[in-house]
């Protein structure tokens, strides 16, 4: 039977948020419609810190109390969120406050990945807009 010492290594689970931004913005503000890049900063923040990615959120001004943010919280599955940065929060959900307040009052860290954004050349938006307006029967863009 393991020690409690060679046991005390548990993962750290984040659930990842992005914002759902209509592809009419990508132009104004790539990054906001690009969620692969949100989840993939996020992603790539959590490795740095050796957490565990287990649920990806893609949300357009959801409720802070909403269900769906709290079920894996709830069934402890996820032990923290994290966001790219407060722009795409502050289209995730309906009120950044709030969302911070119901993580404050449910005891759970909320943190921003704040690395820098891609800079999207025109292929690069060009590559967004073909993934997001497949044709394909069930296609998500991410």
């Amino acid at each position: 039977m393991p020690s409690v010492a060679e046991d005390a290594h548990v993962d750290v689970r984040v659930a990842v948020i992005a914002s759902l931004t209509p592809l009419e913005e990508l132009d104004r503000d790539p990054f906001l419609v690009d969620t692969r890049s949100q989840h993939a900063m996020c992603a790539r923040w959590a490795a740095d810190k050796g957490y565990v990615v287990t649920r990806q959120f893609v949300l357009h001004g959801l409720r802070p109390d909403h269900r769906a943010l709290w079920d894996d919280v709830d069934a402890g599955h996820v032990d923290f969120f994290v966001t790219a940065n407060e722009r795409v929060l502050d289209r995730a959900v309906s009120s950044v406050v709030g969302f911070f307040a119901e993580c404050e009052r449910r005891g759970v860290r909320l943190e921003t990945a704040a690395l820098d954004e891609p800079v999207y050349s025109a292929a690069m938006k060009a590559e967004v807009h073909r993934r997001l307006s497949m044709p394909t029967a069930g296609y998500d863009g991410c």
